[in-house]
């Protein structure tokens, strides 16, 4: 009820939605958050650039946008590749007549180890992955941004709380997604002044995803062809004997996919309007 309530207030104020006719690329959304956050994008009345590597589940999630009225293409492909990046820069702008409005830096999962066993490749292509992709993207994308015609224009980075206080196990990731936040208030600073671009980060705690499921139901990635195993091992996630489950989130439940993307539809609509290079903790209050 609460959700319909505010549904109907917000579009009295919006009616066209609240973000009408921009542009959102967003990352890593054939699936889970970055899935979500496209179909409320879409809700809102946002052209979307669906970019991921599972060409499949991309263009199901437009293909589903596109039936329920909203406005969407998949553009699949490895983040990874430079001339993936400029091919997808490319068609979002011909998607948009020239325009390009949001980037959701989403895209990425984890590949973890202890500092004295991480290799040289775990090391590398999360670093890539969560860091160096964000980067080339904003790059690219430079040109539809850096411009001066009146229409808003934001890139919010996700992150997460392993790069806001560390987590052991993950020192490639924590690395990769603390620099995020330097990134961020960097392009706030930069493209801000001149331009109205706002940057914000948005970092997530316990969301419910493949990578924070029982490690034991065998969800995976491909790198290299060789399989990365994705979740958190059962007997790591227990609570300890006597304890409550999620003892340390004051909300006490991991937060959904949906909840996640709602607070990234938040950032990037006119309601945080005069808000940028911040980061916006989504924990369900853990790490307080």
């Amino acid at each position: 009820m609460a959700d319909r309530v505010n549904q109907i207030v917000g579009h009295l104020n919006y009616p066209k939605g609240l973000l009408p006719g921009q542009v959102a690329i967003i990352t890593g959304s054939a699936q889970g958050i970055g899935a979500e956050c496209a179909r409320l994008f879409a809700n809102e009345g946002a052209k979307v650039v669906i970019s991921d590597i599972d060409a499949g589940k991309s263009r199901a999630v437009a293909d589903k946008i596109n039936a329920d009225g909203g406005k969407a293409i998949a553009v699949p492909g490895d983040l990874l590749n430079d001339e993936y990046i400029k091919e997808l820069v490319k068609k979002a702008a011909e998607f948009g007549n020239g325009k390009i409005h949001i980037i959701v830096n989403n895209a990425g999962f984890t590949w973890d180890a202890v500092i004295h066993k991480m290799t040289d490749k775990q090391w590398d292509t999360i670093v890539a992955l969560h860091a160096t992709v964000p980067f080339k993207l904003t790059r690219e994308a430079a040109p539809f941004f850096r411009v001066r015609d009146g229409e808003p224009r934001c890139i919010i980075n996700i992150s997460s709380t392993s790069g806001l206080h560390g987590n052991a196990g993950q020192l490639n990731y924590a690395l990769a997604k603390a620099g995020v936040t330097g990134a961020t208030k960097t392009i706030a600073k930069e493209w801000g002044p001149a331009f109205g671009v706002r940057a914000n980060t948005v970092a997530f705690g316990h969301i419910e995803t493949r990578l924070t499921a029982d490690k034991e139901a065998g969800g995976f990635v491909l790198v290299d062809g060789q399989k990365v195993a994705l979740g958190i091992p059962g007997g790591q996630k227990a609570a300890p004997a006597g304890q409550e489950a999620h003892a340390d989130i004051p909300l006490r439940r991991p937060g959904t996919a949906t909840e996640a993307a709602k607070a990234v539809l938040a950032v990037a609509s006119p309601l945080f309007a005069y808000v940028t290079g911040q980061t916006i903790s989504v924990t369900g209050g853990r790490n307080i």
